[in-house]
């Protein structure tokens, strides 16, 4: 039975061009270059920075009122304020195509192009490698990008490798990172992963569609029920927003972006003082290194062809 499933599964790679390879990056030059990264949350943001550190040409395509939380462990702020810094690397928000080839010839910074419509900068950029780490996790259909760029990777659940997708990453903590050539990756179950004890607990999601609206910081010591933001409604009503358990604030929603009923707008770190909220945490990282994998061994079929 092995060696069937063995056979099927190399045969699916091989019709994608993209078998499982053993040769290292410092082997041989990379020929897969070009990278698009869909979406600027904390996974597509360690996914663009692991690339990125790699040596490949990286752009990220955000959407223009993004949402994310974790805004500490992503290049999200880049969005608004024009640069971003994140372990190191910079990222930088441009306009057109000539101004992301232009940094990508100096090396300088992470492009960041903002449309509202992603897929036409996909077909701007051209890229060789295009990665949906969007992280649409309740999306009933994921979208069809094989054929867009020569190796497509879809993250986290609904995307099927060879399906929408050349191959698709687990984002689960179960099977976290793995590389999937054939077949879907798990379907969103369960409860999140507990950080002291707490899960579900430490997040908010908006009561009602508005503009999310706050004075508070990344980083600060909240008291469970303490004030934190207010949503402002079509018809100028407003609901408060609490901290649900006493903590540092992990995430948080951007001062003035929109939002729809929902949405995940805060997140509490129990731990207090000594909670994460700043650089790359486990799972994206994780997940990063998954998306390289695969990016390395295309090129190694590639550079074999």
């Amino acid at each position: 039975m092995g060696g069937g499933r063995d056979r099927r599964s190399a045969a699916s790679r091989q019709s994608a061009h993209l078998p499982a390879g053993g040769e290292t990056a410092e082997r041989a030059a990379a020929v897969l270059t070009r990278c698009v990264v869909l979406g600027i949350g904390d996974v597509a943001s360690a996914v663009a920075h692991r690339l990125w550190t790699a040596g490949s040409l990286v752009a990220i395509v955000s959407e223009p009122w993004p949402t994310v939380t974790r805004r500490g462990m992503a290049f999200a702020d880049a969005v608004f304020d024009g640069q971003t810094v994140l372990e190191g690397v910079v990222a930088r928000r441009v306009e057109t195509k000539g101004e992301v080839e232009a940094l990508w010839d100096e090396r300088g910074a992470v492009p960041i192009l903002v449309r509202r419509n992603p897929l036409e900068a996909v077909e701007e950029l051209v890229p060789q490698v295009l990665v949906d780490a969007r992280m649409r996790k309740h999306a009933t259909v994921q979208p069809h990008l094989r054929g867009l760029a020569r190796l497509t990777v879809g993250l986290g659940p609904g995307f099927v490798a060879g399906e929408q997708v050349d191959v698709a990453i687990e984002t689960s903590w179960e099977e976290l990172g793995r590389v999937r050539w054939e077949g879907s990756n798990r379907p969103l179950m369960g409860e999140p992963r507990a950080i002291a004890g707490v899960q579900r607990g430490r997040y908010v999601y908006a009561p009602m569609s508005g503009l999310w609206r706050t004075e508070r910081q990344l980083g600060e010591s909240v008291a469970a029920g303490e004030p934190v933001a207010r949503l402002v409604g079509a018809r100028s009503e407003k609901v408060v927003v609490v901290a649900p358990i006493a903590g540092l604030i992990r995430g948080l929603t951007r001062d003035g972006v929109p939002v729809e009923q929902g949405t995940k707008v805060l997140e509490i770190d129990p731990r207090g003082v000594g909670g994460e909220w700043r650089g790359i945490g486990e799972r994206p990282r994780r997940v990063a290194e998954g998306v390289l994998a695969a990016v390395r061994s295309a090129e190694t079929s590639l550079r074999r062809r």
